[in-house]
């Protein structure tokens, strides 16, 4: 078959599918948004385009978000015309359509079937917004704004014919009757290359080496902020480095904002946040405390190694790659029991739960597996065991994918 993906930061979700359907033998086309000397990327051919015009000064700030899809659906639809002329005919289409870039695709091929990578579905109530009482919305037009913002969503539904969704709980966030044409399949984790390494060292700022037999709490995110519970996290610091003298603390993620708001005038949800817990933290056990940014991924998998527990905590949202990547390196998780955690974390089983804004409960729970290295190890392999049965990307969701893309190509040939 002839496969054009769309994403606006490829290979994104596809990093693992594209090679796949390249070695199968497809011819594998990827247009992307991103200013590249490179025309290929492990076999796919890269076909770059920008949009030719930016968002409105003072447009209604309901309508912003649908005007920036816009444009980029635009942009994705005269490319794609250029594509056609040179003589492209996909035989499937593959998109990302969360910035809006396939929107008018079928415009320009009307025959080819559309499966789209189905993300998020935006809910005024019962799922992320709202959800944490300490950031209130400041504005009651928020709820019609988040409304509106689904209008990428809505009008996709109208011409993609499935969708693809990394989990359940991602998934059912969108409604009937598009809910039952998504199916439901992991992006996939490499549980050969992140698996358990009793003999990792980590050198921390040239000097300081950390081993298994040190003790290391780790807490992951894209950026430190509130909807990856950061704030809860903090302020658990200051009882566990209190009843933990030995504990060390690395944290890894930037100081910016990948969802939700940002903070009032011009600051850091991570500083906001140290700023409030410090004076309650000695100097010495601040000294035990790590900030590490981001890291490459080739630091990242040494970094859940050597991890003697991992915290995840998360609003009900998108649930982390991060979060699995623990549980195949065999980590010891404590987690929030918030909905995205139940397909992964079985209470006692595969992990610890606790309540998101219990911050007593966190720390209690860290500290209570800090001193019980039999339950964490039990812990840790049974959640290696769950991912490799459940996430492994060989086994269990490539071979899934690729079936995805097999009868979307079936679609369109019984359709010619």
């Amino acid at each position: 078959m002839k496969i054009l993906f769309i994403h606006q930061n490829f290979p994104g979700q596809f990093k693992f599918l594209a090679p796949a359907l390249v070695q199968q033998g497809h011819e594998v086309v990827a247009m992307i948004m991103q200013k590249t000397e490179a025309t290929q990327w492990q076999g796919v051919r890269l076909i770059p385009y920008a949009a030719s015009r930016g968002t409105t000064q003072d447009i209604h700030p309901w309508v912003s978000d649908f005007e920036t899809k816009t444009i980029r659906g635009e942009a994705c639809f005269r490319a794609a015309l250029q594509v056609k002329e040179q003589g492209f005919h996909p035989d499937v289409i593959i998109a990302h359509h969360g910035w809006g870039e396939s929107l008018f695709l079928k415009e320009v091929w009307p025959e080819v079937k559309l499966g789209i990578f189905c993300e998020f579905y935006y809910h005024p109530h019962g799922y992320d917004v709202g959800f944490d009482p300490e950031f209130p919305a400041e504005d009651a037009g928020d709820v019609c704004r988040l409304q509106l913002k689904n209008m990428n969503n809505l009008l996709h539904f109208q011409v993609a014919d499935a969708g693809i969704s990394p989990t359940h709980f991602q998934a059912d966030s969108f409604p009937e009757p598009f809910r039952s044409k998504i199916t439901v399949v992991h992006d996939g984790i490499d549980t050969k290359a992140v698996a358990p390494n009793p003999e990792i060292s980590l050198t921390l700022n040239d000097n300081l080496v950390l081993t298994r037999k040190n003790e290391v709490i780790t807490f992951v995110n894209r950026n430190m902020e509130p909807y990856r519970g950061y704030h809860i996290f903090m302020r658990a610091l200051p009882e566990i480095l209190k009843k933990r003298p030995n504990a060390r603390v690395l944290l890894v993620g930037g100081d910016d904002v990948s969802y939700g708001a940002r903070p009032k005038d011009g600051c850091k949800w991570k500083d906001i946040f140290v700023e409030e817990v410090r004076s309650q933290i000695s100097d010495e056990d601040w000294g035990r405390v790590h900030f590490l940014g981001n890291i490459d991924y080739e630091l990242f998998i040494p970094l859940l190694q050597l991890s003697t527990v991992h915290v995840y905590l998360t609003y009900p949202f998108v649930l982390s790659w991060s979060l699995l990547e623990a549980m195949s390196a065999e980590c010891a998780i404590v987690a929030s029991d918030t909905q995205p955690l139940h397909e992964a974390i079985k209470h006692n089983e595969t992990g610890r739960l606790v309540d998101f804004f219990d911050v007593d409960g966190l720390a209690n729970e860290v500290c209570e597996l800090l001193s019980n290295p039999e339950e964490r190890e039990r812990l840790g392999k049974n959640a290696r065991k769950f991912a490799k049965e459940n996430y492994d990307l060989k086994t269990v969701c490539l071979p899934q994918q690729l079936q995805w893309v097999d009868s979307l190509g079936r679609l369109t040939n019984q359709q010619k």
